[in-house]
Protein backbone atom coordinates (compact mmCIF):
# COMPACT_ATOMS: atom_id res chain seq x y z
CA UNK A 1 0.00 0.00 0.00
CA UNK A 2 1.43 3.75 -0.56
CA UNK A 3 2.86 4.99 1.80
CA UNK A 4 0.36 8.06 3.31
CA UNK A 5 1.87 11.33 3.80
CA UNK A 6 1.60 13.08 7.00
CA UNK A 7 0.05 16.69 6.05
CA UNK A 8 0.59 19.37 8.91
CA UNK A 9 -1.63 19.99 11.80
CA UNK A 10 -3.88 22.86 12.02
CA UNK A 11 -4.28 24.09 15.94
CA UNK A 12 -5.50 26.93 17.96
CA UNK A 13 -4.08 27.29 21.55
CA UNK A 14 -7.07 28.51 23.01
CA UNK A 15 -6.02 30.99 26.03
CA UNK A 16 -9.36 30.54 28.21
CA UNK A 17 -12.31 28.56 28.21
CA UNK A 18 -13.75 28.35 24.49
CA UNK A 19 -17.76 27.35 24.03
CA UNK A 20 -18.08 24.23 22.60
CA UNK A 21 -20.34 26.36 19.96
CA UNK A 22 -17.12 27.62 19.18
CA UNK A 23 -14.92 24.17 19.47
CA UNK A 24 -17.60 23.12 17.16
CA UNK A 25 -17.21 25.82 14.44
CA UNK A 26 -13.25 25.75 14.37
CA UNK A 27 -13.24 21.84 14.13
CA UNK A 28 -15.77 21.93 11.61
CA UNK A 29 -13.50 24.48 9.55
CA UNK A 30 -10.04 21.95 9.96
CA UNK A 31 -8.61 23.70 13.31
CA UNK A 32 -7.98 21.66 16.30
CA UNK A 33 -8.92 23.45 19.80
CA UNK A 34 -6.27 23.33 22.46
CA UNK A 35 -7.64 25.21 25.57
CA UNK A 36 -4.85 26.46 27.82
CA UNK A 37 -6.10 28.14 31.47
CA UNK A 38 -4.56 31.69 31.93
CA UNK A 39 -4.76 31.22 35.78
CA UNK A 40 -2.32 28.15 35.59
CA UNK A 41 -0.07 28.56 32.37
CA UNK A 42 1.85 25.83 31.19
CA UNK A 43 4.71 24.50 28.50
CA UNK A 44 2.87 24.22 25.21
CA UNK A 45 3.89 21.26 23.15
CA UNK A 46 3.84 21.67 19.23
CA UNK A 47 5.38 20.37 16.17
CA UNK A 48 7.24 22.53 14.23
CA UNK A 49 5.55 21.78 10.87
CA UNK A 50 2.43 22.44 12.25
CA UNK A 51 -0.17 26.13 11.33
CA UNK A 52 -0.42 27.21 14.84
CA UNK A 53 -2.36 30.10 15.77
CA UNK A 54 -2.34 31.40 19.92
CA UNK A 55 -5.91 33.05 20.48
CA UNK A 56 -6.15 35.41 23.50
CA UNK A 57 -9.68 34.89 25.02
CA UNK A 58 -9.81 37.99 27.19
CA UNK A 59 -13.24 38.12 27.77
CA UNK A 60 -12.99 36.26 31.54
CA UNK A 61 -8.94 37.01 32.11
CA UNK A 62 -8.61 38.18 35.54
CA UNK A 63 -5.75 41.24 35.76
CA UNK A 64 -3.60 38.90 37.37
CA UNK A 65 -3.15 36.58 35.22
CA UNK A 66 -1.76 38.60 32.26
CA UNK A 67 2.00 38.48 33.21
CA UNK A 68 1.77 34.69 33.57
CA UNK A 69 0.02 34.90 30.26
CA UNK A 70 3.08 37.57 29.02
CA UNK A 71 5.78 34.83 30.55
CA UNK A 72 4.21 32.14 28.70
CA UNK A 73 3.98 33.88 24.96
CA UNK A 74 7.48 35.11 25.61
CA UNK A 75 8.41 31.73 24.85
CA UNK A 76 6.70 31.00 22.38
CA UNK A 77 7.39 34.75 20.01
CA UNK A 78 6.88 32.89 16.73
CA UNK A 79 3.53 32.14 16.93
CA UNK A 80 0.88 34.24 15.45
CA UNK A 81 -1.58 35.97 17.65
CA UNK A 82 -5.43 37.08 18.04
CA UNK A 83 -7.58 37.97 20.56
CA UNK A 84 -10.77 38.17 21.83
CA UNK A 85 -11.85 41.32 23.91
CA UNK A 86 -15.16 41.64 25.71
CA UNK A 87 -18.16 44.02 24.71
CA UNK A 88 -17.90 47.07 25.78
CA UNK A 89 -14.55 46.77 27.59
CA UNK A 90 -12.77 49.62 29.10
CA UNK A 91 -9.31 50.95 28.07
CA UNK A 92 -6.79 48.54 28.50
CA UNK A 93 -4.32 48.46 31.11
CA UNK A 94 -0.32 48.57 30.32
CA UNK A 95 -0.30 44.69 30.39
CA UNK A 96 -3.31 44.18 28.30
CA UNK A 97 -1.49 46.53 26.03
CA UNK A 98 1.76 45.04 25.81
CA UNK A 99 -0.41 41.63 25.24
CA UNK A 100 -2.66 43.00 22.56
CA UNK A 101 0.69 44.54 21.24
CA UNK A 102 1.97 41.23 19.65
CA UNK A 103 -2.21 40.34 18.37
CA UNK A 104 -2.38 40.67 14.57
CA UNK A 105 -5.91 40.99 15.18
CA UNK A 106 -8.63 41.63 17.52
CA UNK A 107 -12.49 40.60 17.62
CA UNK A 108 -14.91 42.03 20.03
CA UNK A 109 -17.49 39.88 21.85
CA UNK A 110 -20.04 38.67 20.93
CA UNK A 111 -18.00 36.32 18.65
CA UNK A 112 -18.50 36.38 14.79
CA UNK A 113 -16.88 33.11 14.35
CA UNK A 114 -17.47 32.96 10.59
CA UNK A 115 -14.92 36.01 10.35
CA UNK A 116 -12.62 34.47 12.47
CA UNK A 117 -12.66 31.09 10.61
CA UNK A 118 -12.24 33.48 7.57
CA UNK A 119 -8.93 35.02 9.37
CA UNK A 120 -7.29 31.42 10.66
CA UNK A 121 -7.77 30.08 6.96
CA UNK A 122 -6.03 33.03 5.81
CA UNK A 123 -3.31 32.83 8.10
CA UNK A 124 -3.15 29.18 6.93
CA UNK A 125 -2.72 30.30 3.53
CA UNK A 126 -5.77 28.60 1.77
CA UNK A 127 -8.19 31.62 2.17
CA UNK A 128 -8.20 32.12 -1.88
CA UNK A 129 -8.29 28.64 -2.85
CA UNK A 130 -11.40 26.81 -1.60
CA UNK A 131 -11.42 23.13 -2.49
CA UNK A 132 -13.82 21.83 -5.36
CA UNK A 133 -15.07 19.39 -3.38
CA UNK A 134 -14.70 19.84 0.69
CA UNK A 135 -16.89 20.58 3.64
CA UNK A 136 -17.81 23.47 2.67
CA UNK A 137 -19.90 22.03 -0.21
CA UNK A 138 -22.49 20.79 2.41
CA UNK A 139 -23.59 24.50 2.64
CA UNK A 140 -25.08 25.00 6.03
CA UNK A 141 -24.52 26.81 9.36
CA UNK A 142 -26.63 24.76 11.49
CA UNK A 143 -25.10 22.92 14.78
CA UNK A 144 -25.96 19.29 13.29
CA UNK A 145 -24.31 20.16 9.69
CA UNK A 146 -20.99 21.64 11.91
CA UNK A 147 -20.99 18.64 13.74
CA UNK A 148 -20.77 16.40 10.47
CA UNK A 149 -18.42 18.56 9.07
CA UNK A 150 -16.15 18.36 11.21
CA UNK A 151 -16.65 14.73 11.52
CA UNK A 152 -15.16 15.25 8.15
CA UNK A 153 -12.08 16.80 8.69
CA UNK A 154 -11.09 13.85 11.30
CA UNK A 155 -12.23 10.99 9.17
CA UNK A 156 -10.32 12.28 6.11
CA UNK A 157 -6.90 11.71 6.61
CA UNK A 158 -7.37 7.94 8.52
CA UNK A 159 -7.60 5.54 5.50
CA UNK A 160 -10.19 3.43 6.78
CA UNK A 161 -13.62 2.54 5.79
CA UNK A 162 -16.36 5.13 6.53
CA UNK A 163 -19.95 4.18 6.45
CA UNK A 164 -22.13 7.11 5.61
CA UNK A 165 -25.53 7.31 6.86
CA UNK A 166 -28.27 8.92 6.29
CA UNK A 167 -31.66 9.59 4.66
CA UNK A 168 -32.04 9.51 0.72
CA UNK A 169 -31.50 13.25 -1.03
CA UNK A 170 -29.14 14.24 2.40
CA UNK A 171 -25.92 14.85 0.37
CA UNK A 172 -23.90 11.83 1.01
CA UNK A 173 -22.00 11.67 -1.98
CA UNK A 174 -20.89 15.48 -1.80
CA UNK A 175 -19.73 13.54 1.98
CA UNK A 176 -17.45 11.31 0.52
CA UNK A 177 -15.92 13.75 -2.57
CA UNK A 178 -15.12 15.72 0.77
CA UNK A 179 -13.82 12.74 2.88
CA UNK A 180 -11.72 12.08 -0.35
CA UNK A 181 -11.13 15.59 -1.44
CA UNK A 182 -9.22 16.28 2.29
CA UNK A 183 -7.22 12.51 2.42
CA UNK A 184 -3.78 12.08 1.17
CA UNK A 185 -5.29 10.45 -1.98
CA UNK A 186 -6.75 13.17 -3.22
CA UNK A 187 -4.91 13.32 -6.62
CA UNK A 188 -6.12 9.95 -7.13
CA UNK A 189 -9.57 8.64 -8.75
CA UNK A 190 -12.65 9.33 -7.04
CA UNK A 191 -15.08 6.63 -8.15
CA UNK A 192 -18.83 6.38 -7.79
CA UNK A 193 -21.23 3.93 -8.38
CA UNK A 194 -24.99 2.81 -6.88
CA UNK A 195 -25.13 -0.58 -5.87
CA UNK A 196 -28.50 -0.61 -6.58
CA UNK A 197 -28.99 0.53 -10.14
CA UNK A 198 -26.46 -1.99 -11.51
CA UNK A 199 -28.42 -4.90 -12.91
CA UNK A 200 -27.63 -8.21 -10.36
CA UNK A 201 -25.98 -10.36 -13.25
CA UNK A 202 -23.53 -7.47 -14.45
CA UNK A 203 -22.58 -5.94 -10.60
CA UNK A 204 -19.83 -8.24 -10.60
CA UNK A 205 -18.30 -7.58 -13.51
CA UNK A 206 -18.59 -3.77 -13.13
CA UNK A 207 -17.09 -3.93 -9.75
CA UNK A 208 -14.38 -6.67 -10.04
CA UNK A 209 -13.96 -7.14 -13.74
CA UNK A 210 -14.16 -10.03 -16.03
CA UNK A 211 -11.58 -11.64 -18.03
CA UNK A 212 -12.25 -12.07 -22.02
CA UNK A 213 -14.99 -15.25 -22.70
CA UNK A 214 -15.80 -15.53 -18.67
CA UNK A 215 -19.67 -15.23 -20.14
CA UNK A 216 -21.46 -14.84 -23.34
CA UNK A 217 -21.09 -11.08 -24.80
CA UNK A 218 -17.54 -10.51 -22.59
CA UNK A 219 -15.22 -10.25 -26.20
CA UNK A 220 -12.43 -8.50 -24.11
CA UNK A 221 -10.70 -7.92 -20.51
CA UNK A 222 -12.83 -5.55 -18.36
CA UNK A 223 -10.99 -3.79 -15.80
CA UNK A 224 -13.12 -3.53 -12.87
CA UNK A 225 -14.06 -0.31 -10.56
CA UNK A 226 -11.67 -1.64 -8.04
CA UNK A 227 -8.77 -1.49 -10.33
CA UNK A 228 -9.67 1.47 -12.23
CA UNK A 229 -9.71 3.01 -9.43
CA UNK A 230 -6.14 2.15 -7.84
CA UNK A 231 -4.94 4.81 -5.56
CA UNK A 232 -7.65 6.43 -4.57
CA UNK A 233 -10.97 6.05 -3.01
CA UNK A 234 -14.55 3.43 -4.30
CA UNK A 235 -17.74 4.95 -3.30
CA UNK A 236 -20.35 2.75 -3.34
CA UNK A 237 -23.98 4.15 -2.34
CA UNK A 238 -26.94 2.32 -1.36
CA UNK A 239 -24.61 -0.71 0.26
CA UNK A 240 -27.97 -2.37 1.58
CA UNK A 241 -28.97 -3.09 -2.13
CA UNK A 242 -25.19 -5.56 -3.33
CA UNK A 243 -26.14 -8.51 -3.45
CA UNK A 244 -24.72 -11.57 -1.32
CA UNK A 245 -22.17 -12.97 -3.52
CA UNK A 246 -21.03 -10.16 -3.98
CA UNK A 247 -20.77 -8.57 -0.68
CA UNK A 248 -18.36 -11.84 -0.54
CA UNK A 249 -16.51 -10.71 -2.84
CA UNK A 250 -15.96 -6.82 -1.32
CA UNK A 251 -15.30 -8.34 2.35
CA UNK A 252 -12.06 -9.73 0.66
CA UNK A 253 -11.30 -6.59 -0.96
CA UNK A 254 -11.28 -4.97 2.62
CA UNK A 255 -9.64 -7.80 4.69
CA UNK A 256 -7.06 -8.95 2.13
CA UNK A 257 -6.40 -6.08 -0.20
CA UNK A 258 -7.40 -8.63 -3.83
CA UNK A 259 -9.78 -8.55 -6.26
CA UNK A 260 -10.42 -11.50 -8.25
CA UNK A 261 -11.58 -10.97 -12.40
CA UNK A 262 -14.91 -13.06 -13.47
CA UNK A 263 -13.42 -16.27 -14.96
CA UNK A 264 -10.46 -16.16 -13.57
CA UNK A 265 -9.05 -17.84 -9.85
CA UNK A 266 -5.99 -15.25 -10.04
CA UNK A 267 -6.25 -12.62 -6.93
CA UNK A 268 -5.00 -9.22 -8.04
CA UNK A 269 -3.50 -6.77 -5.35
CA UNK A 270 -5.69 -3.38 -5.21
CA UNK A 271 -4.64 0.01 -3.27
CA UNK A 272 -8.68 1.73 -2.36
CA UNK A 273 -10.48 3.44 0.28
CA UNK A 274 -13.86 2.35 0.49
CA UNK A 275 -16.46 4.38 1.49
CA UNK A 276 -19.92 3.34 1.13
CA UNK A 277 -23.55 4.68 2.04
CA UNK A 278 -27.18 3.82 2.70
CA UNK A 279 -29.89 5.13 3.45
CA UNK A 280 -31.74 1.63 5.42
CA UNK A 281 -30.44 0.24 8.31
CA UNK A 282 -27.82 -2.09 7.98
CA UNK A 283 -28.05 -3.86 11.05
CA UNK A 284 -31.64 -4.88 10.61
CA UNK A 285 -30.52 -5.94 7.11
CA UNK A 286 -27.76 -8.04 9.13
CA UNK A 287 -30.98 -9.91 11.11
CA UNK A 288 -32.87 -10.34 8.22
CA UNK A 289 -29.95 -12.50 6.38
CA UNK A 290 -30.06 -9.71 3.92
CA UNK A 291 -26.60 -8.23 4.47
CA UNK A 292 -23.24 -9.89 5.63
CA UNK A 293 -22.81 -9.50 9.13
CA UNK A 294 -19.07 -9.77 9.18
CA UNK A 295 -18.61 -7.22 5.93
CA UNK A 296 -20.82 -4.30 7.79
CA UNK A 297 -18.55 -4.71 10.62
CA UNK A 298 -15.66 -3.85 8.10
CA UNK A 299 -17.40 -1.16 6.87
CA UNK A 300 -18.64 0.32 9.82
CA UNK A 301 -15.00 1.10 11.11
CA UNK A 302 -15.98 4.87 10.52
CA UNK A 303 -19.88 6.26 10.70
CA UNK A 304 -20.92 9.32 9.21
CA UNK A 305 -24.42 10.32 10.33
CA UNK A 306 -25.88 13.43 7.74
CA UNK A 307 -28.68 15.22 9.52
CA UNK A 308 -32.05 15.56 7.42
CA UNK A 309 -32.76 19.12 6.25
CA UNK A 310 -35.53 19.03 8.35
CA UNK A 311 -33.64 19.73 11.11
CA UNK A 312 -31.38 21.92 9.60
CA UNK A 313 -33.32 24.84 10.73
CA UNK A 314 -32.24 27.71 9.32
CA UNK A 315 -29.98 26.08 6.58
CA UNK A 316 -33.18 25.38 4.54
CA UNK A 317 -33.75 29.57 3.57
CA UNK A 318 -30.18 29.33 3.00
CA UNK A 319 -29.51 26.51 0.81
CA UNK A 320 -32.64 28.09 -1.22
CA UNK A 321 -31.23 31.04 -2.04
CA UNK A 322 -27.69 28.96 -3.02
CA UNK A 323 -29.73 26.94 -5.35
CA UNK A 324 -31.81 29.71 -6.57
CA UNK A 325 -28.72 31.58 -7.31
CA UNK A 326 -27.32 28.86 -8.97
CA UNK A 327 -29.81 28.38 -11.25
CA UNK A 328 -30.03 32.17 -11.90
CA UNK A 329 -25.97 31.93 -13.50
CA UNK A 330 -27.22 29.08 -15.92
CA UNK A 331 -30.63 30.46 -16.94
CA UNK A 332 -32.48 33.28 -17.16
CA UNK A 333 -35.36 33.75 -14.73
CA UNK A 334 -37.48 36.98 -13.26
CA UNK A 335 -36.98 35.24 -9.81
CA UNK A 336 -34.75 36.76 -7.53
CA UNK A 337 -36.17 35.59 -4.22
CA UNK A 338 -38.77 34.15 -1.63
CA UNK A 339 -41.90 35.95 -0.68
CA UNK A 340 -42.55 35.90 2.92
CA UNK A 341 -45.25 32.86 2.28
CA UNK A 342 -43.05 30.91 0.47
CA UNK A 343 -39.92 31.07 3.27
CA UNK A 344 -42.74 29.95 5.94
CA UNK A 345 -43.50 27.25 3.96
CA UNK A 346 -39.91 26.22 3.43
CA UNK A 347 -39.50 26.29 6.97
CA UNK A 348 -42.36 24.90 8.18
CA UNK A 349 -42.55 22.11 5.02
CA UNK A 350 -40.85 18.52 6.87
CA UNK A 351 -38.59 17.90 3.40
CA UNK A 352 -38.84 13.85 3.18
CA UNK A 353 -36.82 14.24 0.26
CA UNK A 354 -34.05 16.59 2.22
CA UNK A 355 -31.88 18.47 0.22
CA UNK A 356 -32.89 17.04 -3.23
CA UNK A 357 -36.29 18.04 -3.18
CA UNK A 358 -35.54 21.21 -2.16
CA UNK A 359 -33.45 21.70 -4.88
CA UNK A 360 -36.06 20.78 -7.21
CA UNK A 361 -38.58 22.36 -5.63
CA UNK A 362 -36.18 25.57 -6.32
CA UNK A 363 -35.85 25.05 -10.15
CA UNK A 364 -39.20 24.02 -10.90
CA UNK A 365 -41.00 27.05 -9.24
CA UNK A 366 -38.08 29.34 -10.68
CA UNK A 367 -39.03 28.20 -14.36
CA UNK A 368 -43.14 28.31 -13.92
CA UNK A 369 -43.23 31.78 -11.63
CA UNK A 370 -43.91 34.73 -13.75
CA UNK A 371 -42.83 37.13 -10.78
CA UNK A 372 -39.69 38.29 -8.98
CA UNK A 373 -40.68 36.74 -5.71
CA UNK A 374 -41.34 32.81 -5.65
CA UNK A 375 -44.52 32.28 -3.96
CA UNK A 376 -45.56 28.53 -2.00
CA UNK A 377 -48.15 28.28 -4.80
CA UNK A 378 -44.79 28.68 -7.38
CA UNK A 379 -43.23 25.77 -4.76
CA UNK A 380 -46.25 24.16 -4.49
CA UNK A 381 -46.08 24.19 -0.57
CA UNK A 382 -49.52 24.39 0.29
CA UNK A 383 -51.30 24.77 3.85
CA UNK A 384 -52.46 21.06 3.31
CA UNK A 385 -48.93 19.77 2.92
CA UNK A 386 -47.24 22.34 5.85
CA UNK A 387 -50.10 20.90 8.57
CA UNK A 388 -50.15 17.00 7.45
CA UNK A 389 -48.37 15.06 10.69
CA UNK A 390 -44.95 13.42 9.68
CA UNK A 391 -46.66 9.95 9.95
CA UNK A 392 -49.88 10.56 7.70
CA UNK A 393 -47.59 11.89 5.30
CA UNK A 394 -44.97 9.69 4.93
CA UNK A 395 -48.09 6.89 4.67
CA UNK A 396 -49.48 8.80 1.94
CA UNK A 397 -46.58 8.98 0.13
CA UNK A 398 -45.91 5.26 0.36
CA UNK A 399 -49.48 4.50 -1.01
CA UNK A 400 -49.27 6.73 -3.33
CA UNK A 401 -45.82 5.29 -4.94
CA UNK A 402 -47.41 1.77 -3.96
CA UNK A 403 -50.56 2.66 -6.30
CA UNK A 404 -48.53 4.05 -9.16
CA UNK A 405 -46.03 1.00 -9.30
CA UNK A 406 -49.21 -1.32 -9.65
CA UNK A 407 -51.04 0.69 -12.11
CA UNK A 408 -47.27 0.69 -14.16
CA UNK A 409 -47.55 -3.16 -13.68
CA UNK A 410 -51.07 -4.36 -14.45
CA UNK A 411 -50.88 -1.47 -18.09
CA UNK A 412 -47.78 -2.93 -19.40
CA UNK A 413 -49.33 -7.11 -18.52
CA UNK A 414 -46.54 -7.31 -15.84
CA UNK A 415 -43.52 -6.83 -18.39
CA UNK A 416 -40.61 -5.35 -16.06
CA UNK A 417 -39.19 -3.64 -18.93
CA UNK A 418 -41.88 -2.26 -20.26
CA UNK A 419 -43.19 -1.13 -16.89
CA UNK A 420 -39.78 0.27 -16.67
CA UNK A 421 -39.84 2.05 -20.04
CA UNK A 422 -43.11 3.94 -18.85
CA UNK A 423 -42.26 4.48 -15.10
CA UNK A 424 -38.83 6.13 -16.70
CA UNK A 425 -36.55 3.69 -14.72
CA UNK A 426 -34.34 0.83 -14.64
CA UNK A 427 -35.49 -2.47 -14.39
CA UNK A 428 -33.27 -2.69 -11.12
CA UNK A 429 -35.68 0.23 -9.68
CA UNK A 430 -38.92 -1.72 -10.47
CA UNK A 431 -37.61 -5.16 -8.80
CA UNK A 432 -36.63 -2.88 -5.37
CA UNK A 433 -39.91 -1.23 -6.03
CA UNK A 434 -41.60 -4.35 -5.79
CA UNK A 435 -39.63 -6.06 -2.99
CA UNK A 436 -40.24 -2.35 -0.84
CA UNK A 437 -43.88 -2.75 -1.47
CA UNK A 438 -44.17 -6.28 -0.72
CA UNK A 439 -45.15 -7.01 -4.70
CA UNK A 440 -44.89 -10.93 -4.96
CA UNK A 441 -45.10 -10.57 -9.19
CA UNK A 442 -45.82 -14.57 -9.79
CA UNK A 443 -48.40 -13.92 -8.00
CA UNK A 444 -49.47 -11.21 -9.42
CA UNK A 445 -49.19 -12.57 -12.70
Amino acid sequence: MAAVPEFPARCVIWFGSPLAAERTALAAAGWQVRGVATDDCVAIGMRGSDHVVGLLDLRTALPANLARLQALLDEHRHMTLLAILPAGAPPPSPALQALLAVCVETFAAPLDLARIVQRLQQLAGDAKQPPTHGPQQLIGDSAVLQVARSAIRKFAPVDLPVLITGETGTGKELAAQALHALSPRHARPFLAVNCGAIPAALVQSELFGHERGAFTGAANRRLGLFETASGGTVFLDEIGDLPLDAQTNLLRVLQEGTVERVGSNKPLAVDVRVLAATHVDLEQAVERGQFRRDLFYRLNVLRLPLPPLRDRGSDILLLAQHFLASFRDRHVTRARGFSADARRALERFHWPGNVRELLNRIQRAAIVTDAELISAADLELVPAQLEMPQRLLHDARRSAERDALLHALRQNEFNITACARDMQVSRVTVYRLCRKHQLALPELR
